[in-house]
C-alpha cells in the first residue's frame, strides 16, 4: 500500500536509538525526507547521511533547551521546507531501580525534562511551523511507554513523565486544528521492546519471564513493531481520520499475571 509518504518531510527526534533508528529508516524506505535529532550518539545515523544524502539530514541538540528545539526547526525548514510530521520520540530510561524514597529530586526533574517537558517544546515549535507554513495538514506522533498506563515500581519518574503524556496529547488535537484543519495527533505506548536502551535488563531472564507473564502474546516486542505503528498514523492517506488515540504496542499486555514462570519458554 502506498501510505503518501514520498517527499513528506518528517522530524524524528531521539533517531539514533533502536526504535528512533526504526522509525527513521522506515520513513526514509517510503520516500520521505526526513530530518533526524539526536543528542551526542550520532553513529547509527552517519551510515543514513551516506545512504540517502538528498533525502536525510542530521542535527543535535539539547531538547530540554529551548534556543535548541527552535534551532533544530530552523534547521529543519531550510533542509526540506515545511515540516509535515513530528515523531516526538526522544527519552531517558534510568536503568536502576530507585524506589521513591530514596529517589532524590534532581533525577525526577532531570527524568520530567527529558521525556516530558522536550516534548512539550518540540510540538509547540512544531505547531509554531505549521503558522509559518499554512496547510491542510499536520501530524505529530507522541512516543509514550506502558509505564504510564500501568506504572513501574522503582521507576516513578519515567512512569510519572510519560503517563502525563495522555493529557498533553489530549490537549493538542483540539488545539492543532486551529492551525492545520486536518492536524492530528496520537499517542503510542511501546512495552517493553528490545532495544539498546533496555538490553541489559533483558539479559536477566527472570526479568524476561516476568515480564513475559503478563503479556498474552508471550513476546518481546522489536523496533519494527513499533515503527509499523508509527508510520501508518503518520500517513495522512491511511489514517487521515485517526486524532487524540492511545496506541499501546505491548501484545496485549495487562497489569497483572497471565502466566506461571513454568509456562513461559524461552
Amino acid at each position: 500500500m502506498d501510505l503518501g509518504l514520498k517527499n513528506k518531510h518528517v522530524l524524528v527526534t531521539g533517531a539514533s536509538g533502536g526504535i528512533g533508528n526504526e522509525i527513521t529508516n522506515f520513513f526514509l524506505s517510503e520516500g520521505a525526507n526526513v530530518t533526524a535529532h539526536f543528542f551526542t550518539n550520532k553513529k547509527t545515523l552517519e551510515t543514513l547521511l551516506k545512504e540517502h544524502p538528498s533525502t536525510f539530514s542530521m542535527f543535535s541538540a539539547d531538547l530540554r533547551i529551548e534556543i535548541e528545539v527552535k534551532n533544530l526547526f530552523i534547521h529543519a525548514n531550510k533542509q526540506f521546507g515545511r515540516v509535515d510530521s513530528l515523531v516526538a520520540n526522544a527519552g531517558v530510561w534510568p536503568e536502576n531501580e530507585t524506589p521513591i524514597h530514596n529517589m532524590s529530586f534532581n533525577q525526577w526533574e532531570n527524568t520530567l525534562k527529558t521525556n516530558l517537558s522536550n516534548v512539550f517544546l518540540c510540538i509547540k515549535y512544531f505547531c509554531r511551523n505549521l503558522v509559518q507554513y499554512p496547510g491542510n495538514y499536520g501530524s505529530i506522533i507522541v512516543i509514550g511507554s506502558s509505564a504510564g498506563v500501568f506504572g513501574e515500581a522503582g521507576h516513578v519518574d519515567y512512569s510519572s513523565s510519560k503517563a502525563a503524556l495522555k493529557g498533553l496529547m489530549l490537549t493538542v488535537k483540539n488545539e492543532i486544528v486551529h492551525l492545520a484543519p486536518k492536524g492530528r495527533i496520537n499517542l503510542v505506548n511501546p512495552g517493553w521492546t528490545i532495544t539498546p536502551m533496555v538490553k541489559d535488563s533483558l539479559k536477566d531472564k527472570s526479568i524476561v519471564k516476568r515480564v513475559l507473564q503478563t503479556i498474552p502474546m508471550r513476546k518481546v516486542a522489536t523496533t519494527q513493531d513499533i515503527a509499523n505503528v508509527v508510520v501508518f498514523l503518520t500517513s495522512d492517506k491511511a489514517s487521515g481520520h485517526i486524532s487524540g488515540q492511545i496506541i499501546t504496542v505491548a501484545g496485549g499486555m495487562e497489569g497483572r499475571m497471565l502466566f506461571e514462570k513454568k509456562d513461559i519458554e524461552i
